[in-house]
């Protein structure tokens, strides 16, 4: 594969088109007293495109490559280990590729001393007066020892991210490509619903659609295939044919609503997707946020998300006048987050920051200002619907008919009900 036309990863590419170019024209950095780095090693999650990334690396310098991935018992692989080495020193210039370098052995963080990666590095300090490069994959970092990581052996150690934002948008309009779609397909809308997943698990989806629509005997595949096939891969919540009973329904509809809507008013956008499918089998359904890099930053943000939690459990009780059992994970989850606030942020005062030896009166009174925080937050979010019921409850009806909505079904229904006021 060509390495500039693989999309996304921008940040990484850089750094690569730098490494790469040390190898092709080493000699402008001897000139400058420049040593060109020795090896790279790629992490991130599985799916995120390491190895595709490294396999255009090694093609785009044009060098022998040699490829290292454990397909061994432990013993021989070992052997296999240094056999690529030596076979590396009889044909340099050139790169070796350790592929998934943290399954190479059964170890973590707390047994690093591994074999294969005490040979890896006697292997690599062996050549470190030889024309070889040393790429490396790892999804774990914990797995390997700190000293196989350091300068000389790995210079530099990239993380590759989840594709977002416009690389995943771009990265769907790639896989949709090689399939026959219809009009009605927004890449941009779909990406939105699969932000922060893997490159294989957008495939997966892709290729998902295209069997729902040819099993219906479809000619293309539209936005309700790739809907579904999302539902079924990402969110585990496949089409039930047998739904629960309209009563059942109606009461996960409001609660879900309620999330929605009052993230919606506080964060407008946020919600990438609400639906009322039973996730992972469970009777209720579930909403997808945004989670820009502003929540993970911000306290405001943060707080928004704790009283969007509580909105379920306002929704219902303000539709249904009764306790909301279903919203027992959504309290357990706006407790944590309030916890954090006191705990890690101290962002209510150092009388109330839990230390070693604290007294029972320290941890009475935190308590007691977690249990005043959130009642205060419930009130909020009750406002919120309150205050926006015609948008709520046509958020309600929409999810009763489509059982899903998207960000974009969500910025119909709520413009449709500004347009009425």
């Amino acid at each position: 594969m060509d390495f500039e036309l693989i999309i996304g990863y921008e940040d990484v590419k850089a750094e690569l088109r730098m490494a790469l170019d040390t190898i092709k024209n080493p000699e402008k950095y001897k000139k400058l007293g420049a040593k060109p780095p020795r090896g790279i090693l790629l992490h991130g999650d599985p799916g995120v495109g390491k190895t595709v990334l490294s396999k255009a690396f090694l093609e785009a310098s044009g060098r022998k490559c040699f490829i290292c991935r454990k397909d061994k018992p432990n013993g021989d692989f070992v052997n296999e280990i240094t056999k690529t080495f030596e076979k590396a020193k009889a044909s340099e210039p050139c790169i070796i590729l350790l592929d998934d370098m943290d399954k190479f052995a059964n170890e973590d963080k707390d047994r690093p001393d591994a074999e294969e990666y005490v040979t890896i590095q006697s292997c690599i300090d062996d050549i470190s007066d030889k024309d070889i490069f040393v790429m490396a994959t790892v999804n774990n970092l914990k797995k390997l020892p700190d000293s196989l990581m350091r300068a000389g052996r790995f210079d530099k150690v990239i993380e590759m991210k989840m594709p977002k934002g416009k690389d995943a948008t771009e990265i769907v309009k790639y896989y949709l490509s090689s399939k026959t779609t219809v009009s009605d397909v927004d890449p941009e809308e779909i990406a939105r619903i699969l932000e922060g997943k893997s490159c294989a698990e957008l495939e997966a989806v892709v290729n998902e659609a295209g069997i729902y629509a040819g099993f219906e005997g479809k000619s293309h595949i539209d936005r309700d295939d790739l809907l579904r096939a999302a539902m079924r891969v990402i969110f585990d919540a496949p089409e039930r044919l047998d739904f629960k009973d309209e009563y059942t329904l109606h009461r996960v509809a409001v609660h879900e609503a309620g999330h929605a809507i009052v993230a919606e008013i506080l964060e407008p956008g946020c919600v990438n997707l609400v639906s009322i499918n039973p996730h992972g089998g469970d009777v209720g359904g579930f909403t997808s946020y945004n989670n820009n890099e502003h929540y993970f930053n911000s306290i405001s943000y943060m707080k928004e998300r704790v009283i969007a939690l509580l909105g379920g459990k306002a929704a219902s009780e303000i539709v249904f006048a009764e306790a909301d059992v279903g919203c027992n994970q959504d309290i357990r989850r706006a407790f944590l987050i309030v916890e954090r606030f006191v705990d890690n942020y101290c962002e209510f005062g150092f009388d109330k920051f839990e230390r070693h030896n604290s007294s029972n009166t320290l941890f009475e009174k935190k308590e007691t200002f977690i249990h005043a925080e959130l009642d205060r937050y419930y009130i909020q979010a009750k406002k919120i619907i309150l205050e926006n019921r015609a948008f709520f409850d046509a958020l309600v009806r929409a999810l009763m008919e489509k059982k899903t909505l998207t960000a974009k079904d969500i910025a119909k229904i709520k413009s449709s009900v500004s347009s009425l006021i």
